[in-house]
């Protein structure tokens, strides 16, 4: 018996037990999965999880797991392709859809693997400043030799596959654990707010008026929107695939893939977003931690989590700034692979060359960020989240319309009635970014174009 034949057998054998013994026999395959929570769990959602517990307590607790699912929905039909067909999913987009959709899928990982490299090592270079008292330029080094030595594990041999994913899923579960520490700490005002919490509703808008009579709003709608759009970054949507084939999964992996996705990226993600929420809450909104609408710099929250009155320095400062770290880092080595792969389908390079080793290691000059992030932020953030805006809904349909073609998936095309929901769920994705990208553009575009043409009359 070969390996493939005892592969399948194998995966024959799990899928036909009780699903607690299948979900037990499939843990120690569960690889992929983690690796879209390392990259997910980053700076952007350590802000979103502060700013919006600190405005609306546990109200939007709901946005988290529904955003995750609706990347679910996606990624479990890329995989589904995948692992069907064996074909590259780039290949696949652009032999059977159009070439635009299979470069809007590649051009958006690799842009915003390098951009968001910048706000990825500045959190971390912020975190080690705090944390043991470097500066900023040494944190920043510090967290570039940690990102490089783990990144170049991954184009090694399939033992080293499997180290990069053990390495990433300890890191994954060290911000859930530090998270729940943090909770348990800090306490939970209203028990049973924190249910309602996870019921879909749109609370009032935050507002507040300062010492000086000016109003400060945050409105509700805007966090919703942006987290719902936010939790599956293009770069994650690229990279899943091809993390997939490098792990040697076939059509025997089908259904693993997709536990692998509930119990490897949307369990963990959920756990520790929401940790973060009532951690904020309970300070910031129930508590006295003194929020005044501005965003909240993770760095700066530890600071007042480790106050004596607070959580004092052993939890509020250690526990909740390695868990804010470990996200840095773990976003950073994932964002890495992303360029890597996006580097050799765009450029026609193979794979473990040296110009894959390249691409691996071209974000890494994000650790710029750790010094210039704040004067470089203005400048590139709006266009970035306009520009991967656009790639990922665009992304989305190619998929959707990939998950339609027979001449593609042949006897493999979801036929039965929750094919209807699946195709359903994935459209559902595609309108949700798509008005993600409209509202950025409507409430940024304006201000960025002003701050572009004050800049060139500055200068002339």
């Amino acid at each position: 018996m070969n390996q493939e034949e005892s592969t399948t057998d194998r995966f024959a054998e799990l899928d036909a037990r009780p699903f607690p013994g299948r979900v037990a026999g499939y843990l120690r395959y569960m690889g992929p999965g983690y690796l879209q929570s390392a990259m997910t769990l980053g700076g952007g959602s350590a802000f979103a999880a502060l700013f919006s517990g600190a405005a609306f307590g546990y109200q939007l607790l709901w946005v988290a797991p529904t955003a995750m699912l609706l990347g679910i929905i996606v990624m479990s039909a890329i995989a589904w392709q995948t692992l069907s067909t064996g074909t590259d999913p780039y290949d696949a987009l652009k032999r059977h859809v159009n070439p635009f959709f299979a470069w809007a899928f590649a051009w958006g990982g690799l842009l915003s693997s390098i951009i968001w490299q910048f706000a990825q090592y500045a959190l971390a270079a912020a975190m080690l400043a705090l944390l043991f008292g470097v500066e900023p330029w040494v944190g920043g080094l510090i967290a570039l030799a940690w990102c490089v030595s783990v990144g170049l594990l991954h184009g090694r041999a399939r033992s080293f596959i499997r180290s990069y994913e053990v390495i990433l899923t300890a890191m994954v579960w060290f911000i859930v654990v530090a998270m729940a520490i943090v909770v348990f700490q800090s306490g939970i005002p209203d028990p049973g707010a924190i249910l309602k919490g996870f019921i879909p509703s749109i609370p009032a808008d935050w507002t507040m008026v300062g010492e000086d009579g000016k109003e400060t709003s945050i409105a509700s709608m805007t966090l919703i929107v942006s987290g719902l759009a936010a939790a599956v970054g293009a770069n994650m949507l690229f990279v899943y695939p091809y993390t997939l084939r490098k792990s040697g999964w076939g059509r025997a992996h089908r259904r693993l893939a997709r536990y692998d996705l509930v119990f490897g990226m949307f369990i963990p993600f959920t756990i520790a977003v929401s940790l973060m929420v009532i951690a904020s809450a309970s300070v910031f909104h129930f508590g006295e931690g003194g929020f005044t609408g501005a965003k909240i710099h993770p760095a700066k929250a530890a600071e007042i989590f480790a106050s004596p009155d607070r959580l004092g320095p052993v939890i509020g400062l250690w526990i909740f700034g390695l868990g804010i770290l470990a996200m840095a880092l773990s976003s950073i080595t994932m964002q890495m692979l992303a360029s890597g792969f996006a580097g050799v389908k765009l450029f026609g390079i193979r794979e473990d060359s040296l110009g894959h080793k390249f691409f691996i290691l071209l974000p890494a000059i994000g650790v710029l960020g750790a010094i210039y992030w704040t004067d470089i932020a203005p400048w590139v953030a709006v266009p970035t989240n306009v520009i991967c805006g656009l790639f990922l809904p665009a992304s989305y349909l190619g998929f959707t319309l990939l998950q339609r073609n027979r001449s593609y998936l042949a006897e493999d095309t979801p036929s039965n009635p929750l094919a209807t929901w699946w195709l359903s769920g994935m459209l559902l994705a595609t309108v949700v970014l798509s008005v993600f990208l409209a509202t950025i553009v409507i409430e940024k575009g304006p201000g960025f174009i002003d701050q572009v043409f004050s800049s060139m009359s500055a200068d002339s």
